[in-house]
């Protein structure tokens, strides 16, 4: 997986490309350097709205081709370089979702333990939801501590049909 990269100038173009899915629409975003948004659905009301009627670039259609493999249950590494906005306190969440394994979870706490930052479980959780690159950080695979399907952007219903597929590809790569 492709580390977060510095931020990037807030000001340079940005390029969007909208995509359907196998969990529905989807729009990225980048400013042609590294991916800056994943919006899922009805997120799409989330992403900047700087991002309305811009053009493609080959990094967006780099990303469509990752993700179409990941949804045909090709064992992917996602490389694109990526660049989500956010305070220092979330870029340590997204750093740490990053190591979360495909096919496992972690819970709230489990990441707020992970940052070094025990206490922080509800900032953690509130970090999770404000990630801007849903899948390629993958913040569905937090759940809550009791093991119980919590909040996502894109809907549970997204966040369930992810964990199952993500459950699907490790088991055909333990079972080959």
């Amino acid at each position: 997986m492709a580390p977060l990269q510095p931020f990037l100038d807030p000001g340079r173009e940005q390029h969007a490309l909208r995509w359907e899915s196998p969990v529905g629409p989807i729009l990225l975003l980048s400013d042609g350097r590294a991916l800056t948004g994943l919006y899922i659905g009805a997120e799409h009301r989330n992403a900047p709205a700087t991002a309305a009627g811009t053009p493609t670039d080959e990094l967006l259609e780099r990303a469509r081709a990752e993700l179409a493999r990941y949804f045909a249950g090709e064992d992917v590494v996602f490389s694109i370089p990526l660049a989500p906005r956010g305070t220092a306190f979330q870029r340590d969440v997204w750093r740490a979702l990053l190591t979360i394994p495909r096919g496992e979870t972690r819970s709230y706490h489990d990441v707020a333990e992970a940052i070094g930052r025990p206490r922080a479980v509800r900032a953690v959780g509130q970090a999770n939801a404000r990630n801007p690159i849903s899948i390629f950080v993958p913040c569905h695979r937090v759940i809550g501590r009791d093991g119980s399907l919590t909040g996502y952007g894109g809907g549970l219903d997204v966040k369930r049909w992810l964990l199952d597929h993500e459950a699907r590809l490790c088991a055909a790569a333990a079972s080959s």
